[in-house]
Formats: structure tokens, sequence, C-alpha cells
């Protein structure tokens, strides 16, 4: 799969080991930095990554700031986009099993290194349930939502 990956400064230590577990695992990452600690401003970074999903040039996201609640807000202004902030790996497993989001943040001052390969990990090999009525149902929902409310890119 093809990743895009974007941090703030609180965040780019955390996406640099990620970056590396994910070109381990066979995946190509598409960096959209920040690549410094300078104190900078998120939707910078955040903003062309979820572009970048939600015109098919990759296939998922995977956005890291102080706390993950930032990079999620902003990449759920894109239509297209599903993104979810996991702090663990339980909620990373239902968050692919039950939502088939496709956009997972992390928050690099509060998620540790090891648990955050995990809950990557995780969230990575987890599949959407599809085929089982009551989540297709739920994240059909969502879409007509989005199709009500969200403009389509093209539209913009």
């Amino acid at each position: 799969m093809k990743i895009a990956m974007a941090s703030d400064h609180a965040g780019v230590a955390l996406k640099e080991e990620v970056k590396e577990l994910l070109k381990q695992q066979g995946h190509e990452v598409l960096d959209f930095g920040t690549n410094s600690t300078d104190a900078c401003d998120l939707p910078d970074y955040i903003y062309p990554a979820s572009l970048a999903v939600a015109k098919g040039e990759a296939d998922r996201g995977i956005f890291i700031d102080g706390v993950g609640y930032g990079s999620a807000l902003i990449a759920n202004k894109i239509y297209g986009l599903y993104a979810v902030v996991c702090q663990d790996p339980f909620c990373a497993r239902l968050a692919r099993e039950h939502t088939d989001s496709n956009v997972l943040c992390i928050g690099g001052k509060i998620i540790g290194s090891a648990l955050a390969i995990e809950i990557v990990d995780v969230w990575m090999k987890t599949d959407f349930l599809s085929g089982i009525e009551k989540y297709e149902r739920r994240v059909k929902k969502v879409n007509e939502i989005a199709e009500k409310h969200v403009k389509k890119l093209s539209e913009i």
C-alpha cells in the first residue's frame, strides 16, 4: 500500500519510527513533512497529505501530532477521509473493523513509540468487516451524511 504520512514538530520523531516500520512491511511511504522539531502549523502538512488520500494517490494516511486530535479534525474536513484517533491497539482494530477508517491519527506526546508501533501494525493489518450487515449499514449512513454535507474534490 501507499501510505501518506505527515506530522507537526511534536510528532516528527515518532513519524520517522512509524515510517521505518511501514517500509519494512513493504509499504511505500509518501512523507509530507514536517522533518523538523521547529514549531510549525499542523495544517501545512496534514492538509496536503489528506488530499493525497482523497485523490487516491495514497491508499491510507497516518498522521502524528501532539495528541492526534488536530490531525483528525483537519483530515475529517476532506471528502472521502475517515480519520480516527487511536491510543491503543484495541481501538485501532475496531476503527478498521467497524468503521473502515482510512486515516489513523496518533498523539506523539501521549503515545510512546512501542505502543504507537503496535497501534499502527494492528490498524494496517486489520480489514473492514465487510459482509456483516450492521457494519456495512453504519458505514453507509456515515457516507450518506458526507454526501449531503461535504463537497467532493471535483466540486471545489
